[in-house]
């Protein structure tokens, strides 16, 4: 039973980890739609006057999806690779492709949570009607009575601030912005899934590999980050050890890391590492320099020799 257990959540570590990216992408959609939520609850808050109706609600939209994208874009280590290229060569080296991935890297997952914000939005409305209800025309409602500033008027439907005689058009406004506000909503859903489509087959249609290749390349490419960060992380700890021992004439380490440390006792571990050697293993490098590795020209041999037997 032990067996059967351990194999079962050994198989569904495997599948989160295959799945890594999707599940990151979800988790950022989750929190965004949270956020959002708990920011109608708790803080949203329409003026209910002209003119700054319309900034408000343009601002409860727009803001806060721009700062998700800037976070977004800060947070993603390829931003600081591209930085880090342009810095030490002046991005002379870096290619139109290589750059389109790594931009298209940066922005596909920055613009996840800008985009869950700006739809969830547009569907709850809120927003959305608090923006546009000054610019209702009056005389578009049935039997609306005259009035001497008509958009200052509108512009209190948001809040229910209305004269008892006017509260009964309050529902027919809310639905008439809220209809607009969806409909844009399912719009920038569909546009934006469209687009998605469109990119994915444009990048399978301008790669030299087939699809099974590039999902090969895409996981030697993960393991081979994983494998770095876990060694570097050893190599580091190795070294800052040695140098702590080296001042005190002794390390407190714990049980565990002393069995990590004794294992790479007596192998020829690097105490320095040049810094052309480092300006080579970054992202951008990669992008740019992966039709020249071994392994890029077996994937596009494996892909040659698929075609041939295909044909």
């Amino acid at each position: 039973m032990s067996a059967i257990i351990s194999e079962y959540f050994r198989f569904a570590a495997l599948f989160f980890k295959s799945k890594d990216v999707m599940i990151f992408n979800g988790l950022i959609g989750l929190g965004t739609v949270a956020s959002q939520t708990a920011y109608n609850i708790f803080a949203f808050n329409c003026p209910c006057s002209p003119t700054k109706n319309y900034v408000y609600g343009v601002t409860a939209i727009g803001m806060p999806a721009l700062a998700f994208f800037v976070i977004g874009v800060i947070l993603n280590q390829n931003t600081w690779d591209i930085v880090s290229e342009c810095r030490t060569r002046k991005c002379r080296k870096l290619s139109g492709t290589a750059a389109f991935a790594v931009m298209g890297s940066i922005v596909g997952r920055a613009v996840v949570a800008p985009i869950t914000w700006s739809v969830i939005s547009l569907l709850r409305g809120e927003a959305y009607v608090c923006a546009l209800s000054e610019f209702i025309d009056p005389t578009t409602l049935d039997n609306f009575p005259p009035t001497t500033d008509p958009p200052k008027i509108m512009a209190r439907f948001p809040c229910k601030d209305l004269p008892v005689k006017l509260l009964n058009y309050s529902g027919e406004v809310e639905r008439r912005l809220k209809y607009e506000s969806q409909l844009l909503g399912w719009l920038l859903v569909g546009v934006i899934s469209l687009s998605v489509f469109l990119l994915l087959c444009l990048k399978n249609c301008c790669s030299s590999i087939g699809y099974q290749q590039e999902t090969y390349w895409s996981q030697y490419r993960s393991n081979e980050q994983s494998l770095f960060q876990r060694t570097a992380e050893v190599h580091a700890k190795y070294h800052a050890a040695e140098n702590v021992k080296s001042f005190f004439g002794f390390v407190a380490l714990e049980n565990q890391e002393k069995e990590l440390l004794t294992q790479y006792e007596g192998t020829s571990i690097k105490s320095v590492i040049p810094r052309l050697e480092w300006n080579r293993i970054t992202g951008v490098y990669m992008y740019r320099e992966m039709n020249d590795t071994p392994m890029y020209s077996r994937l596009n041999k494996w892909a040659n020799y698929t075609n041939e037997n295909n044909c």
